[in-house]
């Protein structure tokens, strides 16, 4: 599955008010890494935002019933906690012009203290043109990749 956002989705502003300069940015330049916890509780409080409410997304017995290993994260939550590593980089949720990923494994959330992790990596992989850059994302949960072709077109200053 795959799910991609646009600017016109995200923000009508099209002035950035990146921190980052467009000038200081070579490819291959590396943004700061991030992990992120996941719980049963977060899981629940994003299912209440969003409106979510799948049962794979909280009733262990159903998510084994149709053949997963636990109780999943969404994968939308999963994705938003990635691109927190671009936003928190650039300084500006609104420079993000555009964003997709694929969804390639799940995150398994075990009903335990310690839930699970996020770990996400980015990197500038393209310069373009108009003050933009395309930023690479890594995202693993278990040492497993959970996020493929995770990839956003920033706005820099």
């Amino acid at each position: 599955m795959t799910a991609k956002i646009s600017h016109a989705q995200i923000s009508h502003a099209k002035i950035s008010h990146a921190k980052i300069s467009y000038a200081d940015v070579e490819v291959g330049t590396e943004l700061p890494a991030q992990t992120f916890s996941v719980t049963r509780a977060t899981l629940v409080q994003y299912a209440g935002a969003s409106g979510d409410f799948n049962p794979i997304h909280w009733n262990e017995k159903f998510a084994v019933e149709v053949g997963l290993p636990d109780v999943i994260a969404h994968g939308m939550f999963t994705m938003a906690e990635a691109i927190r590593v671009v936003t928190d980089w650039v300084g500006d949720p609104g420079a993000v012009v555009e964003y997709g990923v694929r969804f390639t494994k799940p995150v398994v959330v075990p009903n335990d203290d310690k839930g699970a992790t996020i770990e996400v990596s980015a990197k500038v992989g393209a310069k373009l043109d108009d003050n933009t850059v395309r930023v690479d994302l890594t995202a693993t949960s278990a040492g497993q990749k959970v996020l493929g072709m995770s990839r956003a077109v920033v706005r820099l200053a």
